[in-house]
């Protein structure tokens, strides 16, 4: 049995809460597990605190569930408080309601485990490790002191320092602006969807640009059935451009068959994870830099009804999809002038906005991000940024590796700040797994 008795997790979104409900399946009533949440709202984090119902789930529903091994359990949440549809058709959820689901699992989990589970509303600042376990320091000045840390911190809410200019949207910066404002957004992902229905649904007129370097949106679910595919039909450790062929083939060959692409692409999600680890750093590198596009495009599509109304923004005109780069951002007296070098196109284009939106995603340099814990680990030499510089640094096991290359067995990472040894971690799928792994190592 485990000497790790008392654990605290700092985050109480998605990925704090799902590894909350795991620690709990324990038997052992000695086990204590404390759930930091700033906000003092568990359950929600970045994703589903969104009130607007046009933010749908990414996912159908019943891909859902909180629990690896009780796939139902959203999908039977869900139809005792909605209507679904009949038949076989997808759902696709508000994002609301799936916040809705985990406060509901926490509070649960917090009625029925009054002595075991701790939720507490703070703000944690930093964490020092010492023989016995760790010390977590809230803003407040309060200390809480247990066996391990698990940092499920989510993602950052704030733009990356080469974008002060820009804001996150939802965050305290965005605030109201005027109809006829002209807006950019940096980003052509599912985060610029969100932002784009964000400003439809609070009456938005003005024109929308929306700016990434191919300009790709990304493609819209359509029913189908994940290819079966084994391991050992998986080539993993190859070459990169091996690799790609082989996966372009495959999908050639599966169309040629009467398939889908989707199909493919839902096929091998099971085997991303190993697949980005069998990678070295320099192909890793190289998938970031000239293929995350095209994959993410594919791999994170977005329900049919909201592509459908982005498709009919981009062919009216009130929403324009540019492939380039922003040049600058020079303040002018309504807000900023954008310059922009379009892809393959040697003419500078201004735009004259209100705001600029950060959608890029994936900040690249959490040393230097707004998750105040993380860089105190940083600062500190307990944890360190990972290769590629897209989160920290951690084993298959989600152990801290700390500035010395040394591998914590009382500080862990859960969820997105992972991703630089999972990629393929921002999803509930993907978490609900990796928190049962962890649970389970933590507590065997």
């Amino acid at each position: 049995m485990s000497t790790l008795k008392s654990f605290i997790i700092v985050g109480g979104g998605a990925s704090g809460v799902l590894l909350a409900a795991q620690l709990l399946n324990s038997g052992d009533p000695e086990l204590r597990v404390t759930l930091v949440e700033k906000s003092g709202t568990f359950g929600q984090g970045l994703a589903y605190s969104t009130q607007l119902d046009d933010h749908l789930l990414n996912a159908c529903a019943h891909l859902m569930s909180a629990y690896p091994d009780q796939p139902d359990h959203f999908w039977g949440w869900l139809s005792q408080r909605t209507r679904l549809p009949d038949g076989d058709a997808p759902v696709f959820a508000p994002r609301r309601l799936y916040g809705e689901y985990l406060g509901e699992i926490v509070a649960g989990l917090a009625e029925r485990e009054p002595v075991r589970l701790r939720l507490l509303d703070g703000f944690a600042v930093s964490v020092t490790s010492n023989a016995s376990g760790v010390e977590v320091k809230l803003a407040s000045g309060a200390s809480l002191v247990g066996h391990a840390v698990v940092l499920a911190a989510g993602h950052d809410l704030e733009p990356a320092s080469e974008l002060a200019f820009a804001v996150r949207p939802g965050s305290d910066a965005d605030t109201p602006l005027l109809p006829d404002a002209g807006v950019l957004i940096l980003g052509t992902g599912l985060s610029m969807v969100d932002a784009w229905l964000a400003l439809k649904a609070n009456g938005h007129r003005g024109p929308v640009t929306a700016l990434s370097r191919r300009g790709l949106l990304p493609a819209p679910h359509r029913p189908g059935k994940p290819l079966r595919l084994d391991s050992a039909d998986v080539p993993l450790g190859t070459d990169l451009s091996y690799f790609v062929d082989w996966f372009r083939d495959l999908v050639r060959d599966h169309e040629k068959a009467g398939g889908n692409w989707r199909d493919v692409v839902d096929g091998i999600r099971p085997f991303n994870q190993r697949i980005w680890q069998s990678w070295p750093i320099y192909a890793r590198r190289r998938f970031l830099e000239h293929t995350k596009a095209w994959w993410e495009i594919h791999r994170h599509r977005m329900a049919p009804a909201i592509h459908a109304r982005l498709v009919e923004a981009i062919e009216s005109g009130a929403l324009r999809l540019i492939a380039g780069r922003l040049l600058d951002a020079k303040p002018s007296p309504d807000g900023y002038v954008a310059r922009i070098q379009p892809r393959r196109r040697s003419a500078i284009e201004e735009i004259p906005v209100a705001r600029i939106y950060d959608c890029t995603g994936i900040v690249k340099d959490v040393a230097s991000g707004s998750i105040t814990v993380v860089r105190a680990l940083i600062d500190r030499g307990l944890a360190r940024n990972d290769p590629l510089r897209v989160g920290l640094d951690v084993t298959v096991d989600c152990a801290v590796i700390d500035a010395s290359g040394k591998a914590s067995d009382k500080i862990f990472a859960i969820g997105p700040l992972t991703r630089g040894t999972f990629f393929e971690i921002d999803a509930v799928p993907e978490i609900r797994v990796q928190a049962a792994r962890l649970a389970a190592r933590l507590t065997g």
